[in-house]
């Protein structure tokens, strides 16, 4: 029987490579995909060395052409998941008043229309199957109700990564398709740096609870540590 797929973008390192290392370890044929080609094979070499199913498909999610691609090598194969986590951190700290606008466009196009150009393009294939769960990888710093000054721009991407996460749930509602976000905390990897205090592991864990989740689970949430947080 053909194993159910789940395609992880930005999976060649932190988080991303262990919501693949966890979801092989469920069962999961796993599609790791990443910008970096090199870094991405590493990665799927490292998981496949410690006996997981797991393969690699190249994707910058900013490129429409690689998603069509990836959607029609897939068209044909059992895609139960998608992990949206792919994403950049360009403002740490930047006042939005003097963000460039480069900045601006270069973080909305990979946290928010990356994404949102995913979903649209595999959803169609996502419906053939059985259940469908899409886990969009968001962040506290997103939450409009502890909303503050300061990386603004990363905030804003967040932000829109919610708006999409509830607008697609309640479009897919009577589907077997289920949209979720979550924040996975401040997690100690490259982006979260050697100070924070939730481990790679921890961090994953929602993120693989909300794409395992059994057809009574949740549909539209926002979730930290498997607990629905506010927006």
């Amino acid at each position: 029987m053909e194993k159910k797929v789940a395609l992880v973008t930005g999976g060649n390192r932190g988080i991303g490579f262990e919501v693949c290392r966890q979801l092989a370890q469920k069962g999961y044929q796993v599609i790791l995909s990443s910008r970096d080609m090199h870094k991405g094979q590493q990665a799927v070499e490292k998981l496949r060395a410690i006996g997981l199913e797991v393969e690699y498909s190249p994707l910058d999610v900013t490129n429409s052409v690689q998603i069509q691609q990836l959607a029609t090598t897939l068209s044909s194969r059992k895609l139960e998941v998608l992990v949206n986590n792919a994403g950049i951190y360009l403002d740490e700290g930047m006042s939005l008043l003097t963000t460039e606008a480069d900045v601006v466009r270069k973080t909305m196009e990979t946290n928010f229309m990356g994404p949102l150009q995913l979903i649209q393009t595999l959803v169609p294939i996502m419906k053939k199957q059985p259940s469908g769960r899409i886990v969009n990888v968001s962040s506290g710093y997103g939450a409009m109700s502890s909303m503050r000054g300061r990386t603004g721009v990363y905030r804003i991407s967040k932000t829109a990564l919610n708006a999409v996460t509830k607008i697609i749930a309640d479009e897919l509602r009577g589907t077997s398709i289920k949209v979720n976000a979550v924040c996975p905390g401040w997690v100690s990897t490259d982006m979260g740096g050697p100070n924070a205090p939730v481990s790679i592991e921890d961090g994953a864990d929602t993120i693989v609870w909300l794409a395992t989740l059994d057809q009574n689970g949740p549909t539209g949430g926002f979730f930290r540590n498997r607990q629905p947080i506010a927006w």
